[in-house]
């Protein structure tokens, strides 16, 4: 009976289904009987909260497909018309993964048909141009279809509402439940025009508004290879470097134009192993002054350094704290905000500099809304260095910022890691690291979570825990959110699941006391130990 009801609710779908591709395989799989794969597809529905949508191109309700884009799309316009948007604007950006352009024009489709009014960009760009364009045109809400630097076979579909910023709760809960709402695809009217398809315009205003990034006559020699990671970043990185009289990148060529394949890494996101190899040969060969490296959707930076003979990624950290630094040096006034996965150094760089300083929950969705916010980031290799146009972070204006720090260090016979030496004996040697299982089933992950929460480590490495947090009950001054937290003597470790992949996520963080450079190595040495310790109890404590 159960087998009789699966395919009945898949050729139900299938009926409605518009788009050939996925009709072809979900047909293929009625007619083959493949039960197993059909109680995937149909075992529950894709998601949506507050990272939106993002999932495995398929067919079904658990996978990412026009069927589950529309339906989200009518769930988003029905939200915004009882909210008095009647006639809003939407405006709608997307990558150039598989299957985006036709999202994006569906959900156009979609608005249209709601009586809003819809705009798309015209071709696929950075997501931060799309969360500039939404204040820019004052739209009441924007879509970005995307998956940033998931896998190939992923899609996704991130939603932000008129203030620039990424939806949180309870607005995802209330999108939610229009979607839920929408009982077949016959109800939702989809036109085949009506929208309009924007030109450059939003993009020059973009690429002015980075002026605001850098300082006026400041020095801008430092010479960069950059990689696209096979995304949508390289052609808006170029404008913006040339438009701030920098000497143009060395592309790494077989990453630089947008490949949905993504045929050079195995995953797309330069903390990846392997995934800035390619950049690396190209610094051996042309020796920049820095590496610089976007995420498929350019909202994320990387950044490497010549480190002794070879190259070395820098953590999102210490990208964190130098561009803390560099903003302290200039001047810059209001918030500092960080989550609470991130390193400790920038609250003391902050406080040193007499600054507000202010954590959040993971996400910019959170960093955006922090009051008189100036600079947020994200150890996730996310910097928001601009807020008064971009409420998210952005890959592009990060990499003006920090390629100008190199330029003004470079003017002075200095370099980066030399930066980071002296913000470590100012404030102490703040060491991060990071223990991060990827699984298939996702029942690891909350069997994890349960064991620590039901005999939390009482020390870690040696170092007892003083206070252990269940972040799912909220602080005085965060909301409830699925995480642990550990304060140790000297130490700190954040665990929660991932919002956007199969990961569990545990953030560790050690603090040494450093009297002068000359004792830095000693205190690196202390703590890869300390790290390495704490990884390893953390690990057998959590059972994975």
């Amino acid at each position: 009976m159960e087998d009789v009801a699966l395919i009945a609710q898949a050729q139900a779908w299938l009926t409605e289904d518009p788009d050939p591709d996925t009709r072809e395989e979900l047909a293929r799989l009625i007619d083959s009987g493949d039960h197993a794969e059909l109680a995937a597809r149909f075992g529950g529905t894709l998601q949506f909260g507050t990272a939106g949508l993002r999932g495995e191109l398929g067919a079904g309700p658990m996978r990412m497909n026009r069927s589950v884009v529309i339906r989200a799309a009518a769930g988003l316009a029905s939200y915004l018309r009882k909210r008095g948007h009647t006639d809003g604007l939407v405006v709608i950006g997307y990558d150039a993964r598989h299957k985006s352009r036709t999202f994006a024009t569906d959900t156009a489709a979609v608005m249209t048909g709601a009586g809003l009014r819809a705009a798309v960009l015209n071709r696929p760009l950075p997501t931060p141009v799309l969360a500039f364009a939404i204040r820019h045109l004052g739209a009441v809400a924007g879509v970005e279809v995307t998956a940033s630097h998931n896998p190939p076979r992923d899609n996704g579909y991130k939603v932000y509402l008129g203030d620039g910023s990424q939806i949180v709760p309870p607005a995802d809960a209330e999108i939610a439940a229009e979607i839920g709402a929408v009982a077949s695809l016959s109800t939702v009217p989809r036109p085949t025009g009506g929208w309009e398809t924007l030109d450059d315009t939003v993009l020059d205003a973009y690429l002015a508004r980075t002026d605001a990034v850098l300082t006026k006559d400041s020095p801008r020699t430092a010479r960069t290879v950059y990689t696209a990671m096979h995304g949508v970043g390289k052609d808006v990185l170029l404008a913006a470097f040339a438009r701030a009289g920098f000497p143009a990148p060395d592309l790494v060529a077989e990453q630089a134009d947008p490949d949905p394949d993504f045929p050079t890494v195995a995953f797309p996101n330069p903390e990846e192993p392997g995934a800035m190899d390619l950049a690396f040969a190209k610094a051996r060969e042309t020796d920049p002054d820095l590496v610089i490296a976007n995420d498929p959707d350019a909202d994320r930076c990387a950044a490497a350094v010549r480190d002794g003979a070879d190259w070395r990624m820098l953590r999102g950290d210490e990208v964190g704290a130098l561009l803390a630094a560099h903003l302290v040096r200039r001047g810059a006034t209001g918030t500092f905000a960080e989550s609470i996965v991130s390193s400790g150094l920038l609250g003391r760089i902050a406080e040193k500099a007499g600054l507000p300083y202010e954590e959040t929950l993971t996400g910019f969705k959170w960093i955006a809304r922090v009051e008189g916010l100036r600079y947020g980031y994200e150890e996730a290799l996310g910097y928001c260095v601009d807020p008064d146009g971009v409420r998210d972070k952005d890959g592009i204006t990060a990499a003006l910022l920090l390629t100008e720090l190199a330029s003004v260090l470079k003017a002075d016979g200095r370099t980066l890691l030399g930066l980071l030496d002296d913000l470590a004996v100012e404030h102490g040697l703040h060491a991060t690291d990071q223990l991060s299982v990827r699984v298939q089933d996702l029942g690891i992950i909350a069997a994890a979570m349960r064991r620590l929460r039901d005999r939390p480590p009482t020390e870690l490495a040696g170092l007892r825990v003083t206070t252990a947090e269940d972040l799912t009950r909220g602080t005085d001054t965060l909301p409830p959110t699925d995480g642990l937290r550990y304060t140790l003597d000297g130490a700190r470790v954040v665990v929660r699941p991932s919002g956007t992949e199969p990961k569990l996520k545990c953030y560790l963080e050690v603090v040494i006391p450093v009297a002068a450079k000359a004792g830095l190595p000693e205190a690196r040495a202390k703590a890869s130990a300390l790290l390495d310790r704490i990884k390893r109890d953390l690990s057998e404590a959590a059972g994975i």
